[in-house]
């Protein structure tokens, strides 16, 4: 292979905060092209398996059609034409016409049925794209950034849907011209055939030179176009914290570097094929000057025919006029070959941990089995669940813990309030509990089975969380809340909303229930999307609840009106709370005082309070904060 020197590593994107390379920063960015991913994304065209046929038999024949035009322009030049034959002229033109319109009108279906299938093919992928993603662990999201997901669905697949559409079938009919002239070439004249073989070697070689850097420049473009898009959704989700700090102009300064890396390598890959297409062309117009030497030494020595010469040329200029056009198709052809093979590997990347095969469904007795619900076990004499942690410890990287030789256990209906300093674990083990993590090592057991050895989905259905970092999804907040029960009834939601003590807060938005929230709920205060995710946790009737400082974005009166609700809400249904304001906790069954990922206090409000340690201070701290406020 020819060496080629790679170009220079493209700069880091800088952000608001300094993140660890994720995965794909690590990985190889230049390997060769595998073609059998054109093969796997054409098992995406299935369900139009019938048109992409067609479209391959319109393409062939297309492609015989091209040249045949050029045989018949020869045969009535050298024939009608030179013998002065008008109605041989006039039925020629006629032939001549009735095959340009059927090429035409061929040319019609084919683009037509490229557009479906390519069309098939990208929304199979987004799909799957889709599909894949919402399926990963929360570890995958702490890895791969939002940018390079959205860059996968939308620049990537549209590179694909241009490789399908145009790059492929456009190549496939240019080859194939050339291959149809060839063969009429080789039965008209074999030895004029022969200089134009020739340029067999010459092409091959500068097509060998070639191949290699565009196929560096364009992964190179495509891997600069996904840290563009990464840092450009980074900074739209960012721009509080942009503006607040004054980083504007320097985040500018540090996006336009990525912009100019971007353009640099898309200038580079445009030089590169500037020169290939000029230097194939001229290499077109070479050969054609030397079957003019060589043609025309044959006509003056008597062995051909100026008609059979002017023949051959027009048959010629059929041969050579694809070469440019399949050279600019090849620079595209890299771009869609690396598209597809970054989709692919987002489609491919196997997760973490996944439910095992032999997992069950966690039971659950508000359904009801053969019309009657399940009398539930001793343990089960609550509608909350029984959570025992023995021994566990668990890392979001294996090689630093976080939390450490973690055991207690959360009785059917209990509530259990986890406090301490930020980074001791709390949210930690909410995530374990909530699965969205697996212990490291130890053992979590949800109403006596082994976390692992219980469905996911299950689980989750059976839980109700409020995180401090809400999110609402775009429509109105009616919606948010069906999203916990979509079956629910109006009467149902308001229910909800009355028992929380909030309906009326709800219902005084400028459309009440049907107020649009915005994205992300940009239309609603911080407060008012908390009370809807409240509400939301208690439509799912849920017998595992997990609040996440839920009421830190609640100012202290309507904090107050919900507490009365909140201990409803709790009341019988096992609960996880983690609080900096102490008014829930102190009703809670159980408090654990955490401290890097360690348990160094347990007890209830008042035994912890009694015994002047670390839950104590914590208390006075929070009590001056809260008088303070």
């Amino acid at each position: 292979m020819i060496p080629v020197v790679p170009p220079p590593p493209p700069p880091k994107p800088m952000g608001l905060v300094h993140r660890l390379p994720d995965d794909e920063d690590q990985e190889e960015q230049f390997k060769p092209l595998e073609w059998g991913l054109m093969r796997r994304l054409f098992t995406y065209a299935r369900p139009v398996r019938g048109k992409l046929s067609a479209l391959i038999g319109l393409s062939v024949i297309r492609s015989a059609q091209l040249p045949a035009l050029g045989w018949v322009m020869a045969l009535v030049i050298n024939g009608p034409i030179s013998h002065a034959n008008y109605v041989g002229i006039a039925l020629g033109v006629v032939g001549y016409g009735l095959l340009a319109i059927a090429t035409d009108g061929l040319f019609h279906f084919r683009q037509r049925y490229a557009l479906q299938v390519g069309e098939t093919v990208v929304n199979g992928l987004r799909a799957d794209i889709f599909d894949k993603v919402q399926r990963q662990p929360m570890s995958f999201f702490q890895r791969m950034k939002l940018g390079r997901i959205i860059g996968r669905v939308t620049s990537d697949v549209e590179s694909v849907r241009t490789g399908i559409q145009d790059v492929l079938f456009v190549s496939v009919i240019q080859g194939g011209t050339m291959v149809f002239s060839a063969i009429v070439m080789a039965w008209s004249d074999w030895q004029l055939f022969l200089i134009v073989l020739g340029m067999a070697p010459v092409l091959w070689a500068i097509n060998r030179h070639f191949r290699v850097k565009l196929s560096l420049y364009s992964r190179a473009a495509s891997e600069s176009f996904s840290r563009v898009t990464a840092t450009l959704a980074e900074s739209v989700n960012g721009i509080r914290v942009t503006q607040g700090f004054v980083r504007q102009e320097t985040n500018a300064g540090l996006f336009r570097s990525l912009l100019a890396d971007h353009s640099a390598y898309n200038i580079a890959l445009a030089r590169t094929s500037a020169i290939l297409t000029p230097l194939l062309e001229l290499n077109s117009q070479f050969f054609v000057a030397t079957l003019l030497m060589f043609g025309g030494w044959r006509v003056f020595n008597g062995d051909m025919t100026l008609g059979a010469l002017i023949t051959f040329f027009l048959l010629a200029n059929q041969f050579f006029s694809p070469i440019a056009i399949i050279g600019n198709q090849y620079n595209q052809a890299l771009v869609a070959m690396a598209g597809a093979e970054r989709v692919f590997k987002l489609i491919d990347a196997v997760p973490e941990w996944v439910d095992a095969p032999e997992a069950v469904a966690l039971p659950d007795p508000r359904v009801p089995v053969a019309g009657v619900f399940p009398v539930p076990p001793p343990l089960l004499a609550a509608p909350g669940v029984r959570v025992e942690f023995r021994g566990l410890s668990f890392g979001y990287d294996p090689a630093r813990p976080v939390l450490h030789d973690i055991n207690f256990v959360a009785e059917p209906g209990q509530t259990v309030a986890l406090v301490g300093h930020t980074g001791s674990g709390k949210s930690s083990i909410i995530n374990l509990v909530s699965k969205f993590y697996l212990p490291t090592s130890g053992q979590l057991l949800i109403d006596g089975c082994e976390i692992r050895t219980l469905t996911s989905r299950s689980l989750h259905r059976q839980m109700g969380m409020v995180q401090q970092q809400n999110f609402l999804f775009s429509g109105t907040v009616l919606e948010n809340l069906r999203l916990a029960k979509p079956e629910a009834t109006d009467a149902e939601v308001r229910a909800a909303a009355a028992s929380l003590d909030c309906l009326d807060i709800l219902e005084a938005l400028p459309q009440g229930l049907l107020t649009e929230v915005g994205e992300r709920g940009a239309s609603l205060s911080v407060g008012q999307r908390q009370l809807v995710c409240f509400t939301r946790a208690l439509l799912a009737d849920p017998r595992l609840v997990m609040l996440d400082e839920a009421t830190s974005s609640i100012d202290a009166l309507t904090e107050a009106r919900l507490q009365t609700a909140l201990l409803k809400l709790l009341r019988g249904r096992t609960s996880f709370v983690v609080a900096h304001r102490l008014s829930t906790i102190r009703h809670a069954d159980l408090v654990l005082v955490l401290d890097q990922g360690v348990i160094i206090e347990r007890g209830t409000h008042a035994q912890l309070l009694a015994a002047g340690g670390r839950y104590a201070a914590l208390y006075e701290q929070f009590v001056q904060v809260d008088d303070g406020d």
